[in-house]
């Protein structure tokens, strides 16, 4: 069988309590379009809401199961820790913190992070976000042919708690930033951050059964104990955007993710076409794992499985998308439903709030 790599991710699939809040919050408050709406397909009395650049490509997308009135979830080995989100340089990393500020929503940042700065802050839910920079890239401190072949650490600047961090996260942009410019467009997932008990066993996993390459071991730099590992696409020369996965190494003894309002339901990586799909289920079974059957998801075709650590996981195609019900220029406007749902339209739109 030939080796199979993935691009990198296709959807993050996070929970929210409120599909009307989550609609505000990320669509007039983070710019990103609404690119289908429409329910989850196996609890049709609920929305799933997908958010993502105009066309709805692969790596930009963030979606939303509602689960109203269900507890919140939490962190934890198992789970995903935040997500990143891209935007272009520094200088709208800053106007994000002034405006996300100036709106009344907490922010952590900027932070040095070597490889990128960042912000972090939480959606209406609680789910952790991090705005950051598309640079400087993982090649500042290992040549760029030899990525995470060796343990780097931080500078002593770049730790939490010391006085160049402290100065570091002072600055904002000095103007009030009334509406998203150009120069702020978040551009999809920059990368996802997990949590496992055995990084030793999640580097076997993501390399031997996902095909990712390990570009950076470092520590935490909240904490600059815990170990901090990173893998992505990598051709040996760069990595390829909106492909980057990390993982903090939590003691196996701390607690387990519980699912719920405000976390990650399960991250989605790309397959190419259904072709693909079939070579990566083929390849999942052979080693043994627990592959659903091909599921129908109308915009891509679906397969679920499990990481050791039990982050559920999935891998998408990239086709047919979006389009294939509603023309590109209109994504998001009208409920759409699957085939199989059409004939109980008005029952389905009757159970749903009104966005």
């Amino acid at each position: 069988m030939a080796a199979l790599s993935t691009l990198g991710f296709h959807h993050i699939t996070m929970v929210s309590s409120d599909a009307r809040r989550t609609l505000h919050f990320y669509r007039a408050i983070l710019g990103l379009g609404l690119v289908k709406r429409t329910v989850n397909f196996d609890d049709p009395k609920s929305y799933h809401l997908y958010f993502g650049d105009e066309k709805g490509s692969p790596g930009t997308l963030l979606t939303f199961f509602e689960w109203p009135g269900q507890p919140r979830g939490r962190p934890g080995i198992g789970g995903v820790h935040h997500l990143a989100m891209g935007v272009a340089d520094e200088a709208g990393l800053l106007k994000w913190k002034r405006r996300l500020t100036d709106l009344g929503i907490p922010v952590t940042g900027p932070k040095n992070r070597g490889y990128f700065m960042s912000l972090y802050f939480t959606d209406p839910d609680g789910q952790i976000l991090e705005i950051a920079t598309a640079g400087p890239g993982y090649a500042i401190d290992e040549p760029a042919d030899g990525l995470g072949q060796s343990v780097v650490y931080p500078a002593p600047s770049q730790l939490s708690g010391s006085v160049e961090s402290a100065e570091f996260e002072s600055r904002t942009h000095p103007e009030p930033v009334a509406a998203i410019t150009p120069d702020m467009r978040l551009s999809g997932i920059h990368h996802i951050s997990g949590i496992t008990g055995d990084l030793g066993l999640a580097h076997e996993f993501y390399t031997d059964t996902l095909g990712l390459s390990r570009v950076k071991q470092s520590v935490n730099q909240d904490d600059g104990r815990i170990p901090h590992h990173f893998w992505a696409n990598y051709d040996g020369h760069s990595v390829r955007p909106q492909s980057a996965l990390t993982l903090f190494g939590w003691p196996p003894s701390y607690h387990y993710a519980v699912g719920g309002v405000g976390q990650t339901h399960h991250i989605a990586f790309r397959a190419t076409d259904v072709d693909e799909q079939r070579a990566w289920r083929e390849k999942l079974v052979t080693q043994g794992l627990s592959v659903s059957p091909v599921m129908d998801r109308t915009y891509f075709q679906s397969i679920y499985f499990h990481a050791p650590d039990g982050l559920l996981l999935e891998i998408a195609t990239d086709g047919p998308g979006f389009a294939v019900d509603e023309p590109v220029a209109h994504l998001g406007e009208q409920l759409a439903l699957p085939a199989w749902l059409e004939p109980d339209r008005e029952k389905i739109e009757k159970a749903l709030v009104a966005l």
